[in-house]
């Protein structure tokens, strides 16, 4: 996953269709709750939810790179983390321990937000996923190697995985198999945890492209990839590929989840858009919502204490005018102090 460019909610506006509120019903359930606009400087990519320790950690870059921390119910600040340039954070609640994607990794206490230890690895550190069957933390990046696996338990790396191509998100089936999309190729390894090898790859050619987000219903062994190429949610069977349907999402989708106490899939896009979609049945899915939330809010994660979602963006200026006659116009820059966070829920 890129990290976000000023302007980038400009181009997110400019490519939305004009009829994509209509997808699906504009009312439904969920609406945005709450807004916190915390302001900050920098870009920021993903953001995560510490369930059980009931925090947020949301990396911020730029001038002065960090980790931000904030309260998950109150979206109050609770302290930051210098890094290096960084994407997110994988949380072990078990451990305690939390892993920031800068390179070298860093590892620290999600109880005192103290540096434990540095973490050499390969490849351009972005994504992430922790794996509480394995308690590892699977490091993802588009530079090879691909995938490396973090114990969480004292941070030394299990080894690395090739995938075939540029992981953009993960999800789990708590029984040792992790499924991957891999953006560049249309398709999701399987991966056994156990032996860090790649036992399949699920192809979406032709239904879905650009894949850049993967939620799971694990009980019932469906997967939910978020693509951009057309913009659909695919939606799998886990055991052997097979698709079961595609439904139309919104326009640069960046992040997906599944919460399994609602039955319901989403996928979070660039345009400021939520796509809901409801499990009636293993066989049987619908979107039920399309939110209007926040343009550039194309990243999110889930709360399954409060069954909220949390996004984040920011405002972005009008765009500059074109460099030369005919030219596309510039990005707009961030508007300072603009950065918010949105709690969905209903």
């Amino acid at each position: 996953m890129l990290q976000i460019c000023l302007g980038l909610a400009v181009t997110f506006a400019i490519l939305a269709s004009p009829g994509l509120a209509q997808q699906a019903p504009a009312d439904g359930p969920y609406k945005v709750l709450k807004t916190a606009k915390v302001g900050g400087d920098g870009g920021w990519d993903y953001v995560s939810a510490d369930v059980e320790g009931r925090r947020l950690y949301i990396a911020r870059t730029g001038p002065t790179p960090r980790m931000t921390i904030y309260n998950l119910d109150t979206l109050e600040s609770v302290g930051e983390i210098p890094t290096t340039n960084a994407h997110g954070a994988a949380i072990d609640p078990k451990a305690s321990h939390g892993f920031i994607t800068s390179k070298p990794i860093l590892m620290f206490d999600t109880k005192t937000l103290k540096a434990i230890k540095t973490i050499d690895v390969q490849g351009n550190p972005d994504g992430h996923f922790f794996d509480p069957f394995s308690q590892r933390t699977y490091i993802l990046s588009h530079a090879a190697p691909h995938v490396t696996a973090i114990d969480t338990k004292g941070g030394s790396v299990a080894g690395t995985i090739d995938i075939g191509g540029m992981p953009e998100q993960a999800a789990s089936d708590g029984k040792g198999h992790l499924y991957i999309d891999v953006e560049d190729k249309a398709n999701i390894a399987v991966v056994d945890t156990k032996t860090l090898t790649v036992t399949a790859h699920y192809d979406v050619s032709g239904k879905g492209g650009t894949c850049a987000g993967l939620a799971m219903d694990a009980k019932n062994h469906i997967l939910f990839a978020a693509c951009r190429n057309p913009a659909n949610m695919v939606i799998l069977n886990a055991d052997d590929g097979t698709i079961i349907t595609t439904l139309p999402i919104g326009v640069g989708s960046d992040g997906a989840g599944f919460n399994p106490n609602t039955m319901e899939a989403f996928s979070s896009q660039g345009d400021g858009t939520l796509t809901i979609i409801k499990e009636n049945s293993p066989t049987s899915f619908a979107v039920e919502q399309t939110l209007q939330t926040m343009v550039g809010a194309r990243t999110s994660t889930l709360d399954t204490k409060t069954n909220r979602i949390i996004l984040i963006a920011a405002e972005v200026g009008p765009p500059t005018p074109p460099t030369e006659p005919g030219g596309r116009p510039g990005r707009g820059a961030l508007v300072p102090g603009s950065f918010t966070i949105l709690m969905v829920g209903k």
